[in-house]
């Protein structure tokens, strides 16, 4: 009998670890579990008779723009209406620097196959999205943790931390400066105009990931890291900017969008050549048409007033716990950071958390090095707000039995 195949894999697959929170999927087909684990839109929020009528009119009048391939960088009507969305937000955008993807994930990983080698060291906040985290590991880039607070990233410590280094030591750094992920923390103006004076001083590049920006319901809106380095000298060209309709539109939509300087997106363009050819016409044809239509700027009061209403329950509930978990309010996005008292560390909830039918995120998966065992994170976007009060029942318990 023939012996089977020997695989030889590159080293960083030779034993690649998943994704942390896609590990906790299993849980969720439990009967009766509460899910306080995935960023994800909840379908009630969706609006499905906008995407119909975009669909439809998308199919009626350019069945060839949404049935054919289409561009590398995106269908051009797409592209028009995503620049007009970046004027809206603040940043004067040339066309050919912005470029459509398949997701803002897939943004990134096109950026680190152009920009970086396996050694070069990448600077990313601590705690981060985990995503992110995945993708440099698997790229074989050293990462170095960024101290951040309830404001977000701290750029005191981050310029403490450049001083030690030689200047160009760090190729860039990722953040979310806008209702991060995991900690909802929003980064304020005169620390990302800090942020972008330090790179110019040690060059490198901020990568800015910018899913929730538009989700903000309390606060005043903040100018993103894109729209500001024209302010700060020697930060132009420094920021590559993430963002994508997932948080605001459909994660099943798959689209996303980089800008980036035209050095940056032409590389990215050719990347994306041997990944997918082109992200999905149809889809792009669809959310070209949703955003033509003005159908996100009428439904995006209803979305923020959804998160508004959900946060403030998750909030409010969590106020009983106070005794037994520090948190810190959000301002916007989906996710409230929270951190154990006494001693009890996040591994030991989770499991009496499960056992009870209510799902977390341990912290430990947000973290580059130096993880926080009895940090945690919540995320009050999907379950209904009788599901919010249920399944914080269910952690108080677990936190008693802790």
């Amino acid at each position: 009998m023939a012996e089977p195949p020997r695989y030889r894999f590159t080293p960083a697959f030779e034993a690649p670890a998943g994704s942390a929170i896609r590990e906790l999927f299993p849980y969720l087909s439990r009967p009766g579990m509460i899910s306080f684990a995935g960023g994800y839109p909840p379908p009630a929020l969706f609006d499905q008779p906008g995407l119909a009528t975009a669909a439809q009119r998308a199919l009626g009048t350019a069945p060839v723009d949404c049935l054919q391939y289409s561009a590398t960088e995106g269908l051009p009507m797409l592209r028009e209406q995503l620049q007009a969305l970046m004027a809206r937000r603040g940043c004067q955008v040339a066309l050919e620097e912005l470029m459509v993807t398949t997701g803002s994930q897939q943004g990134l990983d096109l950026l680190i196959k152009v920009l970086l080698s396996p050694g070069d060291r990448v600077l990313v906040e601590r705690p981060t999205y985990p995503a992110t985290l995945q993708a440099l590991r698997l790229a074989g880039c050293p990462l170095a943790g960024v101290a951040t607070d309830a404001e977000g990233l701290d750029t005191g410590a981050l310029a403490v931390q450049l001083a030690a280094e030689p200047r160009g030591r760090f190729r860039l750094l990722y953040c979310v400066p806008s209702f991060a992920n995991p900690t909802g923390a929003c980064l304020p103006l005169q620390r990302r105009l800090a942020l972008l004076a330090l790179a110019a001083e040690h060059d490198f590049l901020i990568v800015e990931d910018d899913p929730y920006g538009a989700l903000r319901f309390a606060g005043e809106p903040l100018p993103s890291l894109l729209a500001l380095q024209s302010q700060v000298p020697g930060a132009q060209g420094r920021v590559i900017h993430l963002s994508s309709l997932s948080k605001v539109v459909a994660p099943g939509l798959r689209v996303g969008w980089m800008v980036a300087p035209l050095p940056v997106r032409q590389r990215c363009t050719i990347a994306k050549q041997t990944v997918d050819l082109c992200t999905s016409p149809w889809a792009q044809r669809i959310a070209a048409e949703y955003l033509a239509a003005g159908a996100l700027e009428q439904h995006l009061p209803t979305l923020v007033a959804g998160y508004r209403a959900k946060a403030e329950r998750m909030l409010a509930g969590l106020a009983g716990l106070a005794g037994q978990l520090e948190v810190a309010p959000p301002q916007g996005g989906m996710f409230v950071w929270g951190r154990c008292r006494h001693g009890v560390l996040a591994s030991d909830l989770f499991q009496r958390a499960v056992a009870r039918n209510v799902l977390f995120v341990p912290g430990t998966a947000f973290f580059g090095d130096n993880p926080d065992p009895a940090s945690l994170r919540l995320s009050f976007a999907a379950p209904g707000l009788a599901q919010i009060d249920e399944g914080l029942e269910r952690l108080n318990l677990a936190f008693q039995s802790a």
